[in-house]
């Protein structure tokens, strides 16, 4: 049987499913009001945070900033409850985008809200079209599990190109966490915690590359930590 990837519900899910499959992962889209998180918990071998809107940041104990025009509570209460959850058990997790954001803030650290303005000298970190553009390089940290997982791509001293939609990032990193590539402007772009069976953040979108296959070791290593969790269950 093939890991069992919860993924929380985005407006944009094809990708990540596809991503998932590809590495050998079935994706099971969750529902915030059908899926509580203590059973999603129960059953899953790994959780999948995909993009979306920007998180509250009362989350953060901050006022809003004018550049942050659309936000979910319900989701963002829905999925800091499932990182924690995740966390707490051990269960591997794989953040995207906004994932990355949401998973620092429910573990304690907070954002950047509008990169444009709060980031001096910063580069465009929202290339919308094709989803796949490259927007500029990150320099992954050496001795990550991102580096690793990466290791037959990274160029030089040791670079991806990456496609980029986002206009917040994570500021002061929770505890536990550690920063696993930042862009030449050094907004955060990867997060990652040691402690745990697999616990990855990347701030660009490596699901819009399965058709290429760019990033596929990354959910590749995502899925074989979910398959662990998978045999323990069946035990």
């Amino acid at each position: 049987m093939p890991p069992r990837i919860a993924v929380a519900p985005c407006r944009t899910l094809p990708d990540y499913e596809e991503s998932v499959r590809r590495a050998g992962g079935e994706p099971r889209i969750l529902d915030w009001v059908a899926d509580p998180v203590d059973q999603v918990l129960a059953w899953c071998d790994g959780v999948l945070l995909p993009g979306g809107v920007d998180v509250q940041s009362s989350r953060y104990g901050e006022g809003p900033h004018p550049a942050v025009t659309e936000v979910d509570e319900a989701r963002d209460e829905y999925e800091i409850a499932l990182v924690r959850a995740a966390l707490a058990a051990d269960v591997p997790l794989l953040a995207i985008c906004r994932g990355l954001q949401i998973m620092n803030v429910a573990a304690g650290g907070t954002l950047v809200q509008d990169i444009p303005s709060q980031v001096p000298g910063a580069l465009t970190h929202t290339v919308a079209m094709p989803k796949d553009a490259i927007a500029h390089e990150v320099r992954v940290a050496a001795g990550s599990r991102l580096a690793a997982l990466m290791q037959d791509v990274l160029v030089g001293t040791g670079t991806l190109k990456v496609n980029s939609r986002h206009h917040q990032s994570a500021r002061r990193i929770a505890d536990g966490f550690t920063v696993t590539a930042t862009a030449p402007d050094l907004v955060i772009e990867g997060l990652e915690r040691a402690q745990s069976r697999f616990c990855v953040g990347v701030q660009w979108h490596p699901e819009n590359f399965w058709r290429t296959g760019e990033f596929r070791q990354l959910f590749g290593g995502f899925v074989a930590a979910s398959r662990l969790t998978s045999l323990q269950h069946v035990k």
